[in-house]
């Protein structure tokens, strides 16, 4: 079973806490997992947040989610997405002084896909996952044609429509979940297999 372990570090707006999960096994890879709008109770503790984790530990990799900026005990207030690009580079700089600089996953679900998306650009990942991501409520950059999007097709936040106009002139696949909503109530074990199989699939 992956090993538990809180940490807290210094972001632009202050402190930031967070929760890593440590494989049982040499790590092949660092995955950062972000959370939902804070502003609609997106938290850390959110269970598609939680599944992926746990699903990047399963998959042998250090996967650290965290609070942003004013949400649970993280410093700051909300910054529309701008500050929360900063809150992610923060818990990256310090995952790799932390556990060297392995391959760099990003992931994020909702708002949290789309604070990805954007830190994407100044990171460089070796991978990235974006679960249900707001496009249409948050500014939506175009990213690499090796990203997984995973979306449900009845999504009520980021309906398919919206999705398919972003990724549409990308010709950027998008995996849908059929009658799925925004929360995958009672799918987060295929979001796990999906997401489990694709790292299956691709060397780190």
């Amino acid at each position: 079973m992956p090993t538990l372990k809180k940490f807290s570090i210094t972001g632009t707006a202050g402190n930031l806490e967070g929760i890593t999960h440590l494989p049982d096994s040499t790590p092949r890879a660092i995955a950062v997992v972000a959370h939902p709008l804070p502003t609609l109770g997106g938290t850390m503790e959110n269970k598609v947040v939680t599944t992926l984790a746990k699903t990047f530990a399963g998959l042998g990799m250090i996967a650290l989610r965290f609070n942003f900026r004013g949400v649970g005990d993280s410093g700051g207030a909300f910054d529309n997405g701008k500050g929360e690009v900063e809150d992610v580079l923060a818990v990256a700089r310090h995952a790799q002084l932390e556990y060297g600089h392995l391959p760099l996953v990003l992931a994020g679900f909702s708002f949290g896909a789309c604070v990805q998306a954007r830190v994407a650009q100044q990171l460089r990942p070796r991978h990235l996952v974006l679960i249900a991501p707001a496009v249409g409520r948050f500014e939506m950059p175009h990213v690499p044609h090796s990203t997984l999007v995973v979306h449900g097709e009845q999504d009520e936040v980021a309906p398919m429509t919206d999705i398919m106009q972003w990724a549409r002139p990308q010709h950027l696949p998008v995996v849908v979940l059929p009658e799925a909503g925004h929360f995958f109530h009672g799918r987060l074990h295929q979001l796990k297999t999906i997401v489990h199989d694709h790292f299956i699939g691709h060397a780190l």
